[in-house]
């Protein structure tokens, strides 16, 4: 019996996750299909649809994962040390560009973005009223610095673009 925990359905799981992240490399969402899933894998679909609605709950499911993994590497960023957890993001950023690159393609409704920032220091800094457009400016705009840097092939290193966030972010203490 194929249970919800067990061997053979988790490795069916990690197979058709994995040659999805694969299939995404290459091509947008919407080009790929259960058959390119199972033919890579060599599952049938019946062992697809058993774990996933469709496509795009493949793809729900895949983000959260990661989102999961994002969120765990910052559990114990230390607010007082400010600088010290944009190096640590954007060394992660260069040790696993698939996983960045593969979390931005899946970003297709634009809600969900990385973001490490620190809203409660945002809320002793800026005070006023307009401070949640001070968060989505800061979370948009870092997005897109990672994803350029992403599509640059991560040229600088990390110690640069933590200097460059540093340097956008001049003035705050």
């Amino acid at each position: 019996m194929n249970t919800k925990n067990n061997k053979r359905r988790r490795e069916s799981v990690r197979k058709i996750e994995k040659a999805f992240i694969e299939l995404l490399q290459e091509s947008e969402i919407n080009k790929i299909s259960v058959s390119d899933i199972c033919k890579l894998t060599g599952l049938n679909r019946s062992t697809f649809y058993a774990n996933y609605l469709d496509i795009y709950d493949l793809a729900d499911k895949v983000r959260r994962n990661l989102e999961n993994e994002f969120s765990e590497l910052f559990a114990d960023y230390d607010v007082y040390h400010r600088h010290s957890g944009a190096l640590r993001m954007f060394r992660h950023i260069k040790e696993n560009q698939l996983f960045y690159n593969t979390y931005f393609k899946l970003c297709y409704d634009n809600k969900h973005l990385i973001s490490v920032y620190d809203v409660k220091r945002a809320e002793l800094e800026f005070s006023n009223t307009n401070i949640r457009y001070h968060i989505e400016f800061f979370r948009n705009g870092l997005n897109a610095i990672i994803k350029m840097w992403l599509s640059d092939g991560c040229k600088e290193s990390p110690e640069e673009m933590a200097e460059i966030l540093k340097k956008e972010y001049r003035g705050r203490q």
